[in-house]
C-alpha cells in the first residue's frame, strides 16, 4: 500500500510538473509570436514613411508609446486597431524606457546605431566587464571620445549590473 501511494504520488507530481511545463511554453510561445507580430507591423507599417533612427533614440514607456503610435496613426500610418496592442508591446521591449542619467543621451545617440535597447537591457555585467565590452565596441569602429567612454561606463555599471 506504501509503495501504491508513494508511486501514484510521484505520477501526480511529474504529471503537475508536465502541466506546468506545457503552459510556461505555451506563453513563451505567445509572448514570442506576439513580439514577432509586433516587430512585423513595426517593418510594414512604420517604415514605409520613416527608418528606424527615430525610434531607436526614443527609448519611452508603454504610455509613451502609445501616444506616438496614435499620433502616427491620426497622420495615416495603416495599423489595424488589433495591431496597435501588440506593436506598443515590441516597441516597449525592443525600445523601452531608460533609467534617466548621465550616459542615456550616450546610450541612444552611439550604442543603438547597432543594438537595440533590450540587448543593452539584457547585458548585466560588472563594472569592469561594463569596460570591456565598451573597449571591444571601440575596436569595432564605436565612437566615443574619453569623457563619453567614462559617462556610459559609469551609466551601464550604475543601471545594468550584475
Amino acid at each position: 500500500m506504501k509503495s501504491t501511494l508513494s508511486t501514484s504520488l510521484k505520477t501526480g507530481f511529474w504529471l503537475l510538473v508536465t502541466i506546468a511545463a506545457s503552459a510556461i511554453s505555451f506563453a513563451a510561445g505567445r509572448s514570442a509570436s506576439q513580439s514577432e507580430k509586433g516587430e512585423q507591423i513595426l517593418n510594414t507599417s512604420c517604415m514605409v514613411c520613416h527608418d528606424l533612427r527615430p525610434i531607436q533614440v526614443q527609448a519611452l514607456d508603454t504610455e509613451g508609446w502609445a501616444k506616438v503610435v496614435n499620433a502616427m496613426v491620426e497622420k495615416g500610418a495603416q495599423v489595424k486597431t488589433e495591431d496597435i496592442p501588440p506593436l506598443i508591446e515590441y516597441l516597449v521591449q525592443s525600445y523601452g524606457p531608460l533609467p534617466e542619467g548621465a550616459g542615456k543621451k550616450i546610450l541612444l545617440n552611439k550604442c543603438t546605431i547597432c543594438h537595440d535597447l533590450k540587448r543593452v537591457k539584457q547585458h548585466l555585467s560588472s563594472p569592469e566587464e561594463w569596460a570591456e565590452t565598451l573597449a571591444a565596441m571601440l575596436n569595432e569602429g564605436a565612437s566615443l571620445s574619453d569623457e563619453e567612454f567614462a559617462v556610459l561606463l559609469g551609466y551601464l555599471a550604475r543601471n545594468f549590473r550584475q
